[in-house]
């Protein structure tokens, strides 16, 4: 996920992509749990692109106030 790509959304868009992060990052754990994760690199990948999707939602919450 580029951050590029995120700017240019809404922020209803960016709610859903964040829902939709949060979802795929609970699935990885739980199959890290029950040892079938065979890409356990993901896991990581998705706490970078969670935090940096709250980056631009907070970016945008903050020139909305502007």
């Amino acid at each position: 996920m580029k951050i590029a790509e995120l700017r240019n959304k809404t922020t209803d868009e960016l709610k859903k992509e964040l829902l939709d992060l949060r979802k795929e990052q609970f699935n990885l754990r739980m199959q890290k749990k029950i040892g079938q994760l065979p890409k356990s690199h993901l896991i990581r990948k998705g706490k970078k692109d969670i935090a940096r999707l709250k980056t631009v939602m907070n970016e945008k919450r903050l020139s909305e106030k502007a």
